[in-house]
């Protein structure tokens, strides 16, 4: 099923981020100019929108349609230890306010990103950040250790959403000390700064972030995707092969922004937000929130302009209201 803007949206919105967040600098005289470069475990990124793992390829897929360049980082599709097809069709489907996706993390192996994605992604500005997955820590760490030998990767994102087999199957994302485990190992082994990115679906996030800290994370990227399924009633058959998917898209918005708030609250490594942004109010309601730089996933699908528009609207709000990004990030006003 094709995927359309209308009903990723329940309100109208603005013809163009520009139109809503654009001016004249709020004020006469010299001009004001944001600087909106943030920085996260010691990596300087020249604005803070990067593109979502599992929703931007390998980044050259949309060389032809964005500038690459204007972004701040290309977090590339899921990297395992070695190549894997993923899930049979149907893999994806349109819900209400979003999208269900059970593609089954189909990629092409570390070594192959090294010698056949890697060299591209090196040449662009916007930094490279590898999602690296694994049904085991020791899978994980194998896994960091061959990326290890690639030259133009600036971080790695762990994804625990994963199930640890050796465990029976319980998701290291949902277990405070599997999430300590794998992030302590793979942080021992990785040459370059190691973000982790926390899965929704548990009770209280705050856990698994100050368990992800305190072993030795370096930043956190949250929220994953949230679990769901949907049911096609003329055949009473799932909608997708896998049964269940990863919900994203508009609809988890406000329980993803909720975890960011509180996730930034709970830890002292930089918050890096994502889930449902779309247009640049999206991504500043993240900021405000705590988040250092957002993610922009579901959106790729119907508006692959959305990332670089929403750079353009970040910059045009901050000189309106005359403001550097520094002075954004974690600026909730909470009512007394």
């Amino acid at each position: 099923m094709p995927l359309s803007l209308d009903r990723f949206r329940l309100f109208p919105q603005p013809a163009s981020d520009e139109g809503a967040f654009g001016g004249d600098g709020g004020a006469r005289g010299e001009r004001f100019v944001p600087q909106i470069e943030t920085e996260i475990a010691g990596l300087r990124f020249h604005n803070p929108v990067w593109t979502a793992s599992g929703t931007f390829g390998y980044g050259k897929e949309f060389s032809t349609l964005i500038d690459l360049n204007e972004l701040g980082g290309i977090v590339v599709k899921g990297i395992s230890p070695e190549p894997m097809e993923g899930n049979p069709s149907p893999r994806i489907y349109e819900s209400d306010a979003g999208m269900l996706n059970a593609i089954g993390l189909q990629n092409v192996g570390a070594k192959r990103f090294l010698s056949e994605k890697l060299p591209f992604l090196r040449t662009l500005k916007a930094r490279c950040i590898v999602n690296v997955f694994a049904y085991s820590t020791e899978d994980y760490v194998r896994c960091v250790e061959t990326l290890n030998e690639g030259e133009g990767i600036s971080a790695y994102e762990l994804n625990i959403s994963c199930p640890n087999t050796r465990c029976g199957g319980i998701v290291y994302g949902s277990d405070p000390k599997l999430t300590e485990e794998v992030v302590a190992a793979c942080k021992k082994a990785a040459r370059y700064p190691l973000l982790v990115k926390l899965s929704p679906n548990v009770t209280d996030i705050t856990v698994f972030a100050r368990a992800a800290e305190s072993a030795g994370a370096d930043a956190l990227s949250l929220v994953n995707t949230l679990v769901g399924m949907a049911i096609d009633v003329e055949t009473r058959t799932p909608r997708l092969w896998n049964v269940t998917g990863g919900l994203s898209g508009p609809s988890i918005k406000p329980v993803a922004l909720r975890m960011v708030f509180q996730a930034a609250r709970a830890v002292k490594i930089p918050i890096v937000g994502l889930g449902g942004i779309s247009t640049t109010e999206d991504a500043l309601e993240f900021l405000i929130a705590g988040a250092k730089a957002v993610q922009v996933g579901t959106a790729n699908f119907y508006d692959p302009a959305a990332s670089v528009r929403i750079v353009h609207g970040l910059r045009d709000y901050c000189q309106r209201k005359r403001l550097h990004l520094a002075e954004i990030i974690g600026s909730l006003k909470l009512r007394e």
